[in-house]
């Protein structure tokens, strides 16, 4: 777990987030290398200033991240790095994507169909009904359901799903060392024996309201579809619903009366397109084409994905080729080392290529 230290230590360097820390990775040349760089090294890369790299050089993320992974020892929690096989793949993609993860559980969260639930902390006897309905029919199509483990929709989700034996995920707006809100962990704890417990937070962080937002745009990215089950205009279910929008996702809303506050943000969102309207899990598996086909949308690359004009010169230097050097792939696409870094990154972090031993890359077919 020695390159763990580092790979957590990464994410306690104070102001430095997903987007910084793989810049760090990128430039450096590994996660370990991001520690022992030396002060105009740091200085050099983009976004890095005074104050980031005297917090890298001091070194003190790394006491923090020692007491994390006696935790994750102790806890049985599993940390996933972004370049892990095992890393949500759907997150992948995404810019502002965790650069690590823990997680608690058994499930597989590269499952073939994903599906995110939420709502409003404040349900109404109808939105329990419709929600629990929506994850009965989904039991068909043989689905993980993930949600945010709050108050409302999110925990009625997840507790159909174990009275149904459906695998179920809550991302968590806090570490792992405590259940939010306490109330929940009874259902958390079954959670655990079908399905899990996911956060980008260490063990010791509190609920505090800026994590929300933040644990939100993770129940948008692991999805393949996100339903708002009944909520308001404003609030966290709204938040989700334009990041999954942003993610490319597919959005679907339950329709309501037009003065029922408790669905006006469903309604809003259908009206201005951000949503499709649905009645039932039919609907979902109509238009995601789960009842026609059974396509591998994990195992196959997508046919028509779309790259940088310097991606695309990167991936042709590869083609038929074993493996190549960072120096010789830089020779033959004739892009600058510095500009290389990243756009290999972005590369690997999306699965099209890999780094073997001797810092090579590979084509992944």
């Amino acid at each position: 777990m020695d390159d763990w230290l580092y790979k957590i230590a990464l994410t306690k360097i104070p102001k430095v987030g997903p987007v910084t820390a793989k810049t760090l990775v990128s430039y450096c040349g590994g996660v370990q290398a991001v520690f022992e760089a030396r002060k105009k090294e740091l200085l050099k890369i983009p976004g890095i200033g005074p104050s980031i790299a005297a917090s890298i050089l001091q070194k003190d993320c790394l006491k923090v991240a020692e007491t994390e992974l006696q935790f994750l020892e102790k806890q049985q929690v599993k940390p996933l790095f972004f370049l892990d096989e095992a890393y949500p793949k759907r997150l992948k993609p995404l810019d502002n994507a965790p650069i690590v993860l823990y997680y608690k559980g058994t499930t597989n969260l590269n499952h073939a169909r994903i599906v995110s639930v939420i709502g409003t902390r404040k349900p109404s006897a109808l939105g329990i009904a419709t929600c629990e309905q929506l994850v009965e029919d989904l039991a068909a199509y043989d689905v993980i359901v993930v949600s945010g483990l709050a108050y409302g929709i999110d925990v009625t989700s997840h507790k159909k799903c174990i009275e149904l034996g459906i695998e179920t995920i809550g991302v968590l707006g806090h570490g792992l060392k405590r259940i939010y809100p306490a109330q929940h962990r009874q259902i958390a704890h079954q959670m655990l024996e079908k399905g899990g417990l996911l956060t980008e937070f260490t063990s010791s962080t509190q609920p505090e309201r800026e994590n929300f937002p933040m644990r939100n745009r993770i129940v948008a990215g692991m999805c393949d579809a996100l339903v708002v089950v009944e909520t308001a205009e404003k609030g966290g279910s709204m938040i989700t619903a334009h990041f999954a929008n942003d993610y490319n996702k597919d959005v679907f809303a339950f329709p309501g009366r037009v003065n029922d506050k408790h669905l006006q943000g469903c309604n809003r969102l259908i009206k201005t397109h951000k949503a499709a309207l649905i009645e039932s899990a039919k609907d979902i598996g109509y238009i995601l084409r789960w009842e026609e086909v059974d396509f591998p949308k994990l195992v196959q690359r997508q046919l028509f994905e779309s790259f940088s004009d310097q991606e695309q010169i990167i991936i042709d230097v590869l083609k038929n080729k074993e493996a190549i050097s960072v120096d010789q792939l830089s020779y033959e696409s004739k892009i600058t080392s510095s500009l290389l870094a990243p756009v290999l990154l972005n590369l690997e972090f999306r699965g099209i290529l890999k780094t073997i031993p001797g810092k090579r890359y590979l084509l992944l077919k």
